[in-house]
């Protein structure tokens, strides 16, 4: 069996992870588990099953594959998409709420102009949460992207019909504060900040989820280039240098005072002080002698 860390992207919730994961461990002999906050698929495959056909299965599934970047980018470009297009959104969004919801300030044709600010935002800002419904819909799923999706259209296209059919886009239109619309009058209603409001707002929450999960990411890369880079291993009686990925269960290896512990172990022979400060904070070295546990990237103090 082997195993790999496949990069995957265009996950947007807990269900896109739960559908990949269930499809990967489809494939016979496969093994897989999905991390939606790390946006990866840790995999153990047999020889039968190659990579190539691990990447045919996530993009079958509507999501895209890869073996993971040995250096990352410090910010992703979704990212960097999702924060121009949160404020390009903001921006239009917020006469639009003004005007629905403050009827002294519906001046003369005032609708008309909220559809031109509306537009954009529900059309372009809101394209993730489009893309990623249709690309459910056409394998057969529903996310909370099709929700998202599904809301947004539905408002604005309602409004749209208000305005070009109904008694919204006659001048001097106003709307005022009901509960319920009266009846016969729901033509004369718009919902064009539903659609910015919903979109302005659920963009907000994938900005910060993304900014979240890269600055998660930076701190757990930084902790790995603290770890030792590699081992003086044991095997036949001869000392070895090897890197640390070589490292296998069962090894035995030497920690010179000084040295790092090249990872999590337990004391076969000797005795020394080991410093657990970078994870503890405890400031004085612990004493460790054979039968007790080491952890690694921990310094032998002794």
């Amino acid at each position: 069996m082997s195993t790999v860390d496949l990069k995957i992207s265009g996950m947007t919730c807990a269900s896109c992870a739960t559908r990949i994961e269930k499809k990967l461990n489809r494939v016979p002999g496969v093994q897989a588990a999905v991390n939606f906050a790390t946006e990866t698929a840790h995999v153990r495959y047999p020889e039968a099953v190659s990579l190539d056909d691990l990447v045919r299965t996530v993009e079958a599934t509507g999501y895209s594959a890869a073996l993971p970047a040995s250096t990352p980018p410090p910010q992703s470009a979704e990212e960097d998409s999702l924060r121009v297009r949160l404020i390009t959104a903001a921006v239009l969004t917020a006469p639009v709420l003004v005007l629905a919801m403050a009827p002294p300030l519906q001046f003369r044709n005032w609708q008309w102009l909220a559809l031109t600010l509306a537009t954009p935002v529900v059309t372009w800002a809101a394209w993730p949460f489009h893309r990623a419904a249709w690309l459910n819909l056409r394998h057969g799923a529903a996310t909370m992207d099709t929700l998202i999706s599904l809301g947004v259209v539905v408002s604005y296209a309602w409004s749209v019909w208000a305005l070009f059919f109904g008694a919204a886009g006659e001048p001097g239109m106003t709307m005022q504060w009901t509960l319920l619309a009266p009846r016969g009058a729901a033509t004369g209603h718009l919902y064009l900040e539903v659609g910015t409001a919903l979109t302005t707002f659920l963009l907000a929450g994938r900005y910060f989820e993304a900014r979240s999960k890269r600055r998660a990411g930076s701190a757990l890369r930084a902790l790995l280039e603290i770890g030792a880079k590699d081992a003086a291993v044991l095997r036949d009686g001869v000392e070895r240098r090897v890197p640390i990925v070589d490292v296998r269960v069962g090894d035995v290896f030497v920690v010179r005072p000084g040295e790092k512990i090249a990872t999590d172990g337990i004391v076969t022979e000797g005795a020394s002080a080991v410093d657990r400060s970078m994870l503890t904070g405890e400031s004085v070295p612990v004493e460790v002698r054979p039968g007790d546990p080491v952890i690694g990237a921990t310094v032998n103090a002794g």
